[in-house]
């Protein structure tokens, strides 16, 4: 049976740590990585754009190629933590592995999260207030663009016929589900990937490691938010330097490739990071296990 480690709170700072140690290990190596998948986006955005009638086939092409990219930088994540080079073939090791079929059973939580969010939504907003949100939008929208502050009167006036308790309760709901969902996944991928398990119980598995960790996992998340608004405010005065000499259209999508290649890795790392003092790394050469309790999962 496996043993799901009971690890304390500040653990969760260590999982984030162990991401940014792993990525400046191998800064370019990795960097090239996340800017690669970041590439592709940026490619069906572009022929999205330019046929329209291929934009949603594209956009759920790249949709499920998600979790195989991220176990191929979760691969060349190990390959560094064990002293050998990241490289671009690493990102298709999922498929070389024949877990693609697994990798994509990550997916299901999210779409079950968008399904009952959905239905959430009509049953605790309703078709004519969701219409009546949509008003209120396209009006505001409508005032920003023809370079009109809306006031402080015309913005409550507007506002005031929406149901914004039950507006902010499906928001908080949403907020629940999609914490909920990154517990299920969180250390799924690497137990799909290294350990060869199947995709439900390793998202099982991940959900019970989660909630045995609450303490460390709340941590982790907090420090995660704030690294990665750290990391975009970063990257969006890079990108206003960048409009000055080379156009805006040419600085954002400088600045989405310079997210991926930072932000992609670093998440990587702090999930291989995780996974490894969770549940050990069972294969030769791996670091010492982590001395602390233990919790029959």
């Amino acid at each position: 049976m496996d043993t799901i480690r009971k690890l304390p709170a500040s653990d969760g700072a260590e999982w984030l740590l162990g991401g940014f140690a792993l990525l400046r290990r191998a800064p370019l190596a990795l960097g090239t990585l996340g800017a690669l998948w970041g590439l592709l986006a940026s490619l069906v955005m572009t022929v999205g754009l330019a046929v329209p009638a291929l934009a949603t086939i594209l956009q759920l092409l790249v949709a499920l190629a998600g979790p195989v990219l991220f176990a191929g930088l979760l691969w060349a994540v190990r390959e560094v933590a064990h002293g050998r080079p990241a490289m671009p073939a690493h990102l298709l090791q999922g498929v070389r592995e024949g877990r693609v079929a697994q990798l994509l059973t990550t997916l299901l939580p999210q779409l079950a999260a968008g399904l009952v969010l959905g239905v959430l939504l009509l049953v605790l907003v309703g078709s004519e207030q969701l219409q009546a949100l949509a008003r209120v939008s396209n009006e505001l929208n409508a005032m920003a663009q023809s370079g009109q502050q809306p006031s402080p009167e015309q913005v409550e006036a507007l506002v005031a016929t929406l149901p914004a308790g039950r507006i902010l309760l499906w928001l908080l709901l949403g907020v629940v589900a999609a914490i909920a969902v990154a517990m299920t996944v969180f250390v799924s991928v690497p137990r799909i990937l290294f350990e060869h398990r199947d995709g439900l119980p390793s998202m099982r598995d991940s959900l019970r490691a989660c909630l045995h960790n609450l303490p460390a996992m709340a941590v982790f998340l907090l420090l995660a938010m704030v690294a990665i608004f750290a990391i975009y405010f970063g990257v969006l005065l890079v990108t206003l330097v960048l409009q000055l000499v080379a156009g805006p259209v040419l600085a954002m999508w400088i600045a989405q490739l310079l997210l991926m290649a930072v932000l992609m890795p670093l998440l990587a790392g702090a999930t291989y990071t995780a996974w490894t003092r969770l549940f050990g790394e069972p294969v030769a050469g791996a670091s010492a296990p982590l001395q602390a309790g233990h919790l029959e999962a």
